[in-house]
């Protein structure tokens, strides 16, 4: 080892060199200037060539090297090493590792170069001091689709699960995935999204009650699971179809005497024959027994009991359908309803069918469309986390609106006051731009927007709200106002807050206009969803957006109330003033 003068033009570039990705401009301004106030601090690391040649190859010091060159220096202080047998693959992973960690895509490039020069997993982590499970998860993106990788190295990572599961899917999968999530230019990527799309059904071994021989001839390959914890059988398999006809056919070449396979129902549990007990606790010989497979596709066993046979009146007596006393009698079978449990299910089918063609083609007028709107919300299957008060769900509170608008008999029966104040209050409980649970998003916004809520907005020159801001926010407040920026915050903070007793201050972030990048993805979702919808279909439904029956058009709500006629002159309703409604 030894030091010497040479032009930086002279030396080439590794192609071993561990860090892959580009550094920052900033951070290449900032060596340059180093390099031409002071000159390089530390030589880089070279090597004679192997290959033949009378160059040197540069070991570390790749950077320093090309600002050297930007620089215009002539010559520099170069260290001179031995050439490792690896190239210095190893040496350069450690000495950029020294200086600043890599990011996880160079570890694997380093790691994959070494394993390339025969180097063991077990030889790299002792070299690295890192886990040998670390290594192994760091090979798994060798798995990853390179546009992803690419996305990686800008330190946009997925966590744990999420990479997992990409790694886990084939590369066609993995792009066509990208293509649909790729996130526009200097925006992170939805790791989450990505994985949910990419995620499969797993299926494990720990799980199984079959063997080898029924596994080959089912063709079910173990996958392992570098993720899981190393003292269990993290094998799985994604071939969920074969996995459940192996259980199903080892269920069958062991089924117990009294023994059947059961089905399950749709929530998990075990379907058993009609009057059938569940046994609980140990099994007695006479009881029957119930295999089937859970979510999990895991082999479960129960045991069940069939109605005992039961004996009437005395021996000799005759009792009903002509048997004599003595003789077993089973209890007679339950009449069955007219309608069946399935048949009501199909009942509930035709009437959705039925309810969302009227909804899309009936004509309907905009006093009825906006009742039934209120009605929907007071809907069973509606949950809604309302910012109307501390109670946040809303569910329950929606019946109170839905009632002003029917009559005993279940009929809409209401005037036109009545349901502008159902219809407001309804609002009222649904949207809100709270923060939490209760936030209804960029409709709310859109919402305010459009009936001038940016109006009501309080004073907000308080110190409580002022102390949220920073300096150069209180500062921007002061503009249009006869208060001047102190030297200290809070003498700032201060004199604005006296400002503001008598006045009224509106920060701009307060407003309600929508961001127009949340704007962009409520549409983009609404596309999204449309597409799905008429893939799912087959054709766009011809009843939104078109012509009902009389001809009117659907699609357009700017004389939604137009002709509505306009409230009395009277002192607002009682609900009117309990949420501050004044009465139009």
């Amino acid at each position: 080892m030894h030091i010497m003068k040479v032009d930086p033009r002279s030396l080439k570039d590794n192609p071993d060199n561990t860090r892959q990705s580009k550094s920052t401009p900033q951070a290449d301004a900032l060596l340059l200037a180093t390099i031409k106030a002071v000159g390089i601090i530390q030589p880089p690391v070279i090597f004679p060539q192997t290959d033949g040649g009378n160059g040197y190859v540069i070991e570390a010091g790749h950077r320093r090297t090309r600002m050297a060159i930007a620089a215009g220096l002539e010559e520099i202080d170069v260290l001179v090493v031995e050439a490792a047998n690896d190239n210095g693959a190893m040496r350069s992973m450690v000495e950029n590792i020294a200086r600043e960690p890599l990011n996880p895509v160079d570890q694997w490039r380093g790691i994959e170069r070494l394993i390339a020069l025969d180097w063991t997993e077990e030889a790299i982590a002792v070299a690295l001091a890192l886990p040998v499970r670390q290594i192994r998860k760091l090979r798994l993106l060798a798995n990853v689709f390179p546009a992803m990788l690419d996305q990686m190295v800008l330190g946009d990572m997925p966590n744990e699960q999420q990479l997992r599961t990409i790694a886990a899917a084939n590369l066609d999968e993995q792009k066509e995935v990208w293509k649909a999530q790729k996130p526009k230019k200097g925006q992170p990527a939805a790791w989450w999204q990505i994985a949910n799309a990419l995620s499969k059904t797993r299926m494990y071994a720990k799980d199984a009650s079959f063997g080898d021989d029924l596994r080959e001839a089912y063709g079910i390959e173990w996958v392992e699971d570098l993720f899981a914890p190393a003292d269990e059988d993290s094998r799985y398999t994604t071939n969920v179809e074969a996995y459940l006809g192996a259980q199903q056919e080892w269920m069958t070449n062991n089924l117990p005497k009294k023994g059947m396979i059961a089905e399950v129902t749709q929530w998990g549990d075990v379907k058993l024959p009609q009057k059938a007990s569940r046994v609980y606790g140990k099994a007695s010989k006479g009881d029957h027994t119930a295999m089937y497979l859970d979510r999990n596709g895991k082999v479960q066993t129960v045991h069940y009991q069939m109605p005992q046979e039961r004996k009437t009146g005395g021996k000799g007596a005759v009792v009903q359908g002509g048997a004599t006393a003595g003789e077993d009698m089973i209890d007679a079978p339950k009449q069955r309803p007219d309608v069946t449990q399935k048949g009501h299910d199909m009942i509930g089918d035709f009437r959705t069918d039925a309810l969302h063609e009227a909804l899309a083609r009936a004509p309907i007028e905009d006093d009825t469309l906006l009742a039934l709107l209120v009605l929907a919300f007071a809907g069973m299957n509606v949950r809604v986390d309302s910012g109307a008060n501390d109670t946040v769900f809303g569910t329950k509170r929606f019946a109170r609106h839905a009632v002003r608008l029917i009559d005993g008999e279940g009929r809409l029966s209401f005037d036109i006051d009545t349901l502008r104040v159902a219809a407001r209050s309804m609002l009222v409980d649904v949207l809100s731009c709270r923060r939490g649970m209760s936030n209804s998003g960029i409709v709310s916004r859109i919402a305010g927007q459009a009936i001038g809520a940016d109006g009501y907005l309080q004073n907000m020159g308080t110190d409580d709200f002022l102390l949220c801001l920073s300096r150069q926010a209180l500062e921007a407040s002061c503009k249009d106002t006869s208060v001047l920026p102190r030297p200290k915050v809070r003498e700032t903070r201060a004199a604005l807050v006296e400002h503001f007793k008598e006045g009224h201050f509106v920060h701009p972030a307060a407003l309600f206009v929508p961001d127009q990048k949340d704007l962009a993805e409520l549409i983009k979702q609404g596309e999204i969803v449309e597409e799905e919808d008429t893939a799912t279909s087959g054709e766009t439904s011809d009843g939104l957006g078109g012509e009902l029956a009389d001809g009117s058009a659907t699609g357009d709500t700017a004389d939604l109330g137009a002709n509505q006629p306009e409230a009395d002159d009277g002192a607002p309703g009682e609900d009117e003033t309990a949420y501050g409604i004044a009465a139009e």
